[in-house]
């Protein structure tokens, strides 16, 4: 089943800025050969989201960005590595945006303390697992702070330029017992963390993108 955009997704998620060595990026960043020849770098960005509905239902995804990239002419960001718990979000991202999903089962558990600990795993593998804690005030989020926010992927023969706009309510997140399997996601680890930002209730919408 394929949902044509535009798409409207509500959910909670963890966001990490994050600047990422070039060489790192450019080794195990997981970058398609369109990537690595646009890669300019500078921050770049995690994502694990847990959406609680979407136009092909609920899922839960992992995502890498390593940074910008100068893409046909235009400066943007761009997923290298992205994992979802659905079949069907894998089929529609590639179809309606050239998004390269791939299926992953996820497991959230929320603890006593009222952090929250994420384990994803491939054919049996576990690749991915942390543990979220948040505190502090809550900050209304939005991306109308970054007006130029948008993401382009290569489809084909062509290249799909997309801007999704969300808003939601932050809190300042900590990561603990962070452990990743470089062979399955870059291990983020190598980065320097700049700053994490738990997102609860927001509402995305990921339009029609623009064919280059």
């Amino acid at each position: 089943m394929i949902a044509l955009p535009p798409w409207t997704l509500t959910g909670n998620g963890l966001v990490l800025i994050a600047h990422f060595p070039e060489k790192f990026v450019r080794q195990h960043g997981f970058l398609d050969e369109y990537q690595q020849a646009g890669y300019r770098g500078w921050v770049g960005t995690v994502m694990l989201v847990d959406y609680a509905s979407s136009n092909v239902g609920p899922y839960c995804e992992l995502l890498f960005i390593p940074g910008l990239f100068k893409l046909k002419g235009r400066t943007t960001f761009s997923i290298s590595k992205i994992y979802v718990s659905t079949q069907v979000s894998v089929d529609n991202g590639i179809a309606n945006w050239g998004i390269p999903k791939e299926r992953a089962d996820f497991t959230i558990t929320k603890q006593e303390d009222g952090s929250t600990t994420y384990l994803i795993g491939k054919d049996g593998i576990g690749f991915f697992s942390v543990r979220v804690s948040t505190g502090g005030l809550s900050f209304p989020v939005s991306t109308k702070l970054l007006p130029a926010f948008q993401v382009m992927q290569c489809r084909g023969d062509d290249m799909l330029l997309t801007a999704p706009s969300a808003s939601g309510t932050g809190q300042l997140a900590s990561l603990h017992d962070l452990q990743i399997n470089g062979s399955y996601f870059p291990d983020i680890r190598q980065g320097t963390r700049l700053v994490a930002i738990a997102v609860r209730d927001f509402t995305m919408v990921f339009p029609d993108p623009e064919s280059l």
